[in-house]
């Protein structure tokens, strides 16, 4: 008889109680099976603050205190294989193919044959019978061409998931309208990310775009334009306050400064004295001054390389603020240098 059968037959037809204490040769089938308090939790009736024990063999979950079992038929979610040190590394032995992406036609399902090892697999030049050729559209090969570009330039410049999705998306209902005849697929992938990075709240600008495509800024801005019309959408303007926070880090400035130069910004917009600037060229310049007043001093080449706009775009912008520099500070600001002692450009 098994030690399974064996074991099966100390259960008993009302309770199944096992006497844990007899089955200690079979000790190393048994492991113990943390408890989740985010999940519905299986407990013992009469011991429920107990640590059941899973026999992954018999799949069954039992009390250690009393030997009830509680819950059978476990279904094991691990690895259908195990790994040994001798296996090939380019063995692979999952039975399943990737998973499916909604966003192609045939859901990108296809069939992997293996190589043949007999002569049955080879004709009589010595070529294998049996190849992979993926029936796959042009369609569907353009649009994965294009995800694997958009998820490299996200990854290059640190964009989560969700705007990897939402890019995606666009770009298929952008390719399936096929109103942008004419245009590269990179370029609309470019164009499509920088939508995708303002509607989730993230502003990227188009230089650091560029940067991580091989797209102009010219071609980009085209396409950005052409898909709003064409998908009839819209995205939010963009402030000082979507950059401020991500110069300052990359800056290395302090929670103090970055506040001051929020402030600085916002009250410079609010009482009209940069008509005509972008949001960028102004958040440059307001960390200009706000750092020069700290401590934290930074030069307009610093922030010009992280900003991504020239010295004298920064000069120009702080020239205008400049003059009421006093109203433009928070009062709880503490002073390293005195605002009628800051660089006059």
């Amino acid at each position: 008889m098994c030690p399974v059968q064996e074991w099966k037959q100390d259960c008993s037809t009302h309770g199944r109680t096992l006497n844990p204490l007899r089955h200690t040769s079979r000790a190393r089938h048994i492991h113990l099976l943390p408890s989740l308090d985010a999940l519905p939790r299986v407990t013992c009736p009469n011991h429920p603050d107990a640590i059941l024990v899973e026999d992954y063999r018999a799949g069954d979950m039992i009390c250690p205190e009393c030997g009830l079992v509680v819950g059978d038929r476990v279904i094991d979610v691990g690895s259908e294989w195990r790994t040994f040190s001798n296996d090939k590394a380019t063995k692979d032995p999952s039975r399943v193919g990737d998973s499916q992406n909604p966003l192609l036609s045939d859901g990108d399902l296809s069939t992997m044959i293996g190589k043949g090892t007999g002569a049955a697999s080879f004709d009589e030049f010595g070529n294998s019978k049996y190849q992979n050729r993926r029936t796959m559209s042009n369609s569907d090969r353009a649009m994965m061409n294009a995800f694997k570009e958009i998820t490299t330039m996200a990854d290059r410049i640190n964009l989560p998931r969700n705007i990897v999705d939402r890019t995606n998306n666009l770009f298929k209902q952008v390719y399936e309208q096929k109103s942008l005849k004419g245009r590269a697929n990179d370029a609309i992938a470019s164009a499509c990310l920088y939508i995708a990075c303002r509607q989730e709240g993230v502003p990227r600008t188009f230089k650091e775009i560029c940067a991580v495509s091989r797209i102009s800024k010219k071609e980009i801005g085209r396409c950005f334009k052409l898909i709003l019309k064409a998908l009839e959408t819209s995205v939010d303007l963009i402030t000082t306050g979507d950059f401020m926070s991500r110069f300052c880090s990359n800056l290395c400035l302090p929670k103090q400064v970055q506040m001051a130069a929020t402030h600085i910004a916002r009250k410079a917009v609010e009482l009209d004295l940069v008509p005509g600037r972008s949001p960028i060229s102004v958040a440059a310049a307001a960390i200009y001054m706000a750092s020069q007043a700290s401590a934290e001093k930074r030069t307009q080449k610093e922030i010009g390389d992280i900003a991504g706009v020239a010295d004298v775009t920064i000069r120009q912008s702080y020239r205008l603020i400049y003059p009421r520099a006093p109203d433009l500070f928070p009062t709880d600001f503490k002073f390293d240098t005195p605002v009628d002692k800051l660089p006059q450009l």
